[in-house]
């Protein structure tokens, strides 16, 4: 008689932007008439720049042709794409990060799930709160994250570092020391970051204390201060302690196209054995490569013209980032982020919560955001918009917003 993994059964419901997808969903058969603006789920909405289309359609040609055409990709990915990455993200930073210690996927999510597998079950994640739902939900799939308390709203066996307004939304350092530490930074959901000498204190506490930081690093592009790091290794110490992940979704607009990298330095090891070996058999076996026609996309956006052309678009989506901060701010709402990243984390009014909050702008405005809750205890009363919607939405959703907050105040 077949059984089933009693660890997924253990997950609260369904996954967080899948439920929100429902909600919205219900919401508009109800309401046919309405025009819902969507700032929820960070999904891109400008189209691919004219540099990646031209590479895409070369690249289809040469599958055409029986000289040029290309079958399964190498297991680490292309060697052209591999040299770029290491070349332009991390070389030219002054990171010592080779080719053959970068490993190209699919995208970020679901390297951010699976990296956990080279790890013992028994080993104690620290995430911080709120926090990408991935981190936590694929340890729980793995059996690594105890009982759930429908009270707290958090898992036994792991260990929370709680980012909310009174610490400026810096993580402490644990004093339980756990095995793995996850950082995302920029920071989805609350668009916060650390500058180079927080940073240095973390990569300083994980090599003290052996442990492995996993650096979730998907929204690097939108870095605007000079004292923040683009990758962990750009802090020196690094290389022993963390592994990094990347994506392609949020720089170059592969939301829909799917490519990202996992870093893993060689000399990270565990008894003799490297987190690199253990790494490159998972992705032998359980994973056949990112086709050839979207890793010669991925080169494109190394390209000069790519360059140009992403930076603008990503001047794009930070336009939109300013006019919901600047707009909501001086609406009177407590707002966060916006500088380093495209999400805007808000304080939702007093007496509300999350939740309560998002289905007030559902509602009353047609405006769709995250609630701060679905990321964790901490999230509660806070409230995440993106940015990539196009401008003239953002531009309307925030009027419709500040329109409420207007009559809320007239009400009072």
């Amino acid at each position: 008689m077949f059984k089933i993994n009693e660890d997924f059964t253990k997950l609260t419901g369904s996954y967080l932007f899948s439920g929100i997808a429902k909600k919205i969903k219900a919401y508009s058969e109800a309401n046919p008439d309405k025009k819902i603006i969507r700032l929820g789920i960070g999904d891109v909405t400008q189209p691919l720049v004219p540099s990646i289309i031209k590479a895409l359609h070369s690249a289809v040609d040469e599958m055409a042709d029986a000289k040029t055409f290309r079958g399964y990709s190498p297991d680490l990915g292309y060697e052209f794409l591999r040299e770029k990455i290491a070349k332009e993200d991390y070389q030219k930073r002054g990171c010592e990060i080779s080719a053959d210690e970068i490993f190209i996927s699919d995208g970020a999510k679901s390297d951010c799930g699976n990296i956990q597998e080279i790890f013992a079950k028994d080993s104690k994640i620290a995430v911080c709160d709120p926090v990408y739902p991935v981190y936590v939900d694929s340890n729980v799939m793995a059996g690594r994250c105890g009982d759930y308390d429908e009270k707290t709203g958090k898992w036994s066996n792991v260990i929370y570092m709680p980012c909310v307004a009174e610490n400026n939304f810096v993580p402490e350092l644990p004093k339980e020391v756990p095995d793995l530490i996850y950082l995302c930074l920029p920071n989805n959901p609350m668009g916060t970051t650390l500058t180079k000498e927080q940073l240095k204190v973390w990569v300083d506490y994980a090599n003290e204390n052996k442990s492995i930081i996993l650096y979730d690093a998907a929204y690097e592009a939108y870095i605007s201060e000079e004292n923040v790091a683009h990758s962990i290794f750009e802090i020196e110490g690094a290389i022993n302690c963390a592994i990094e992940l990347r994506s392609f979704s949020k720089n170059a607009g592969f939301t829909g196209v799917r490519l990202g990298f996992t870093v893993i330095p060689k000399g990270i090891k565990k008894d003799g054995v490297s987190l690199h070996s253990l790494w490159a058999r998972r992705h032998g076996t359980k994973f056949n490569g990112a086709p050839y026609i979207i890793q010669r996309a991925g080169e494109a956006v190394y390209s000069d013209e790519g360059k140009k052309e992403l930076k603008e678009q990503i001047a794009y989506y930070m336009r939109n980032a300013s006019v919901i901060y600047n707009g909501l701010k001086n609406a009177g709402y407590e707002v966060y982020g916006g500088v380093n990243a495209p999400y805007i984390w808000l304080k939702v009014p007093d007496g509300m919560g999350s939740w309560d909050f998002f289905d007030y702008l559902l509602e009353d405005a047609n405006v769709v955001g995250t609630p701060g809750a679905g990321f964790g205890p901490s999230g509660e009363g806070y409230f995440r918009l993106t940015a990539f919607g196009t401008y003239e939405n953002t531009l309307e959703a925030v009027e419709r917003i500040v329109k409420l907050r207007e009559i809320q105040k007239i009400a009072v």
